[in-house]
């Protein structure tokens, strides 16, 4: 199966199933709410450093766990390069079985070591765990592997749609949490005891903090940051990247399923016979953050899909000591279809101006789709 269809490939299904069902598309509301800036309370803010403060001695210990058939693209890469570039925590990209990781909607990654291996070298735990959004929410050694740091006394992230596979494992019931928008829904029927928590862009409850969407995992990862290394490592780090701020805020109302996303989801799907490979050339000492936002975005359009390429067929090392192996052994790419990953810019400022070129090329809709699925306010 393709790992481009997993993450919102089913409202393409959906959409497709229902493409008769006109009443069904009117239906939709025709906008989102307005988007107006909640204020967070200062004691918020407080209890969520509290809550990601580090009590250990020396470096922490993060661990990004994976599943090798699917896991999204940001959630693993963009977590492990902001964390690694500060240089605070030992982060350790991890996956259930020994192979690459195959990062859903682009890219392919040579993880750092199995589940098993990590246990084998550190028996008393990560402090911290990182859970991405994944193809499957229920997979055995997930699951099983997240009760075993929870009770070893690790800080549980779930990132986006990770919340999920978080409250499959049973360390949500009864606690404050949030998730991606498009599947609330789904979390809350499955765990009914989750006391979703609105305009929020991250939660904290206990040993257990969930965020929001796709792009939240910057100022997740910004303020883990802060809370292990105080406040002056963090907006050092948000310069680099790109962000000008990484509080709880948040405007959920702002995302939702509307009819211009649905309408323009179906269309672009519909055209099959028009869709684009847009090349991405690996080189070593890249920028993940850059390269992994730029890939989610080029195929999160419904018109077309990122493809990584480089001359050899081994895996290329980026800044921060990722491992990512080409889709493809070429040695070079239709002009006109090669994407740039903005080397002169800062990791966000590269994701405005891919958002920039996608609406040149497929126009305000379907930018709108994709920002809608990052669930990312876009900066004008």
């Amino acid at each position: 199966m393709s790992k481009r269809v997993i993450v919102f490939g089913g409202i393409a299904v959906v959409l497709l199933g229902l493409a008769g069902f006109g009443g069904w598309i009117l239906s939709l509301p025709s906008t989102t709410a307005a988007a107006e800036v909640p204020r967070v309370p200062q004691e918020e803010t407080d209890a969520m450093l509290s809550a990601l403060h580090y009590e250990g001695e020396g470096r922490p210990v993060v661990a990004v766990i994976g599943l090798n058939d699917a896991t999204e693209t940001n959630d693993y890469i963009t977590t492990t390069g902001i964390l690694r570039r500060a240089d605070v925590a030992d982060v350790v990209m991890l996956a259930t079985e020994e192979g690459p990781v195959q990062l859903y909607p682009a890219l392919r990654v040579e993880p750092d070591a199995t589940i098993a291996a990590f246990d084998a070298e550190h028996p008393e735990g990560a402090d911290y765990v990182i859970v991405p959004a994944m193809s499957r929410d229920d997979d055995p050694a997930v699951m099983a592997w997240l009760q075993d740091q929870s009770r070893k006394g690790a800080t549980i992230i779930g990132v986006c749609a990770g919340a999920k596979v978080v409250g499959a494992a049973g360390l949500l019931d009864g606690r404050r949490a949030t998730t991606h928008w498009y599947y609330l829904g789904e979390m809350l029927e499955r765990n009914p005891s989750i006391d979703y928590v609105a305009d929020r862009r991250m939660v904290a409850d206990g040993n257990v903090v969930t965020t929001t969407g796709i792009t939240a995992a910057m100022p997740m990862m910004l303020a883990l940051i802060d809370a292990i290394a105080g406040p002056e490592k963090a907006e050092a780090v948000a310069r680099d990247v790109g962000v000008e701020a990484w509080d709880m805020r948040h405007v959920s109302g702002a995302f939702k399923l509307t009819r211009p996303f649905a309408t323009r989801v179906l269309a672009n799907r519909m055209a099959f016979w028009n869709h684009d490979d847009w090349g991405i050339e690996l080189e070593a000492g890249m920028d993940e953050v850059s390269l992994a936002m730029i890939a989610d975005a080029w195929s999160r359009t419904y018109r077309s899909q990122a493809v990584t390429f480089a001359a050899s067929p081994s895996a290329i090392t980026t800044a921060n000591g990722a491992r990512i192996l080409p889709d493809r052994v070429e040695n070079g790419w239709q002009e006109d279809r090669t994407a740039s990953i903005y080397p002169d810019q800062r990791p966000a400022d590269a994701l405005d101006r891919t958002l920039e070129a996608i609406t040149g090329l497929y126009g305000e809709a379907t930018t709108n789709v994709v920002a809608m699925q990052l669930e990312y306010f876009r900066r004008r």
